[in-house]
């Protein structure tokens, strides 16, 4: 495992995510356990690369896992015949790729960083794979800069994201008849929740909770359009069936939580950049 050395590693930011990333970890939450049952096939349909648009055909192309440590994607890309690394920042996150990696007899770089600086890359990747983590930083445009720097132009960027609509809300926020939106849709403005029961820690408090930065919409389009991004691919996230009302699955559906992206990278910045 590399460990880069930066500028934010002593930021509070920092320090915060590592902190409670190592506890999830330690906790087998269950975003930190590794997949060891996926054969080729059953990697492409976890990922769902048909379903948002992306090449079927990853052999020898580079992939990014941006902080998307556990052992989860990293193993079905590689199952898949991509070059992978990982950079996360929880040195026991990446431990479980290398577990995910051993277990399958592939081969997967792991970096221990920060996204927000991927100044130790000086290959461009053909897809950089970033799960649900953007809002975890204060400003969503420093790793967009970062990330368009280490793209191959024509490739492709996934990203999920909290809804910027319902940032803070949970099923816990139903009051009898909806889910009441009470905090001003202010950018950059901090959040926090209660980690939910599918989680699967324990609820003894001793893990930090979630705290994230809201990233409004148009934060986020025009921090990528500034960058050279164009978008293929959108998806609000949601839940189907007939769940409880004021459960997690019927706020879902209700206020879909996360968004999922994916941009193509042109290599060119707008003028007005």
């Amino acid at each position: 495992m590399q460990i880069v050395e930066h500028r934010w590693m002593h930021d509070e930011v920092h320090r915060y995510l590592r902190e409670r990333w190592d506890a999830l970890a330690n906790a087998n939450a269950l975003f930190t356990r590794p997949r060891l049952d996926l054969s080729a096939e059953e990697a492409l349909a976890y990922l769902g690369l048909e379903r948002i648009g992306l090449p079927l055909d990853l052999k020898e192309k580079r992939v990014l896992c941006l902080a998307g440590g556990g052992g989860q994607q990293s193993a079905a890309f590689a199952l898949l015949g991509a070059e992978v690394t990982v950079l996360d920042i929880s040195p026991v996150q990446l431990e479980r790729d290398q577990a995910a990696a051993e277990h399958y007899g592939v081969t997967v770089g792991t970096v221990q960083g920060d996204m927000r600086d991927l100044s130790v890359f000086t290959e461009e990747f053909d897809l950089v794979w970033h799960p649900y983590s953007l809002t975890f930083v204060p400003d969503a445009r420093v790793v967009f800069r970062e990330v368009s720097r280490v793209m191959r132009p024509g490739g492709h960027y996934h990203v999920m994201c909290a809804n910027p609509f319902f940032s803070g809300l949970t099923h816990d926020s139903w009051n009898g008849e909806g889910y009441t939106l009470k905090d001003p849709y202010t950018n950059g403005a901090e959040t926090t929740y209660p980690d939910q029961e599918w989680v699967g820690i324990p609820a003894d408090g001793q893990i930090p909770r979630p705290r994230e930065y809201r990233q409004t919409l148009s934060h986020i389009m025009n921090g990528l359009i500034r960058e050279g991004f164009v978008l293929t691919y959108v998806n609000e996230v949601t839940d189907e069936g007939d769940p409880e009302v004021g459960s997690w699955g019927h706020f879902m559906q209700v206020a879909p939580p996360w968004l999922e992206f994916v941009w193509r990278a042109t290599g060119e910045t707008p003028d007005h950049h």
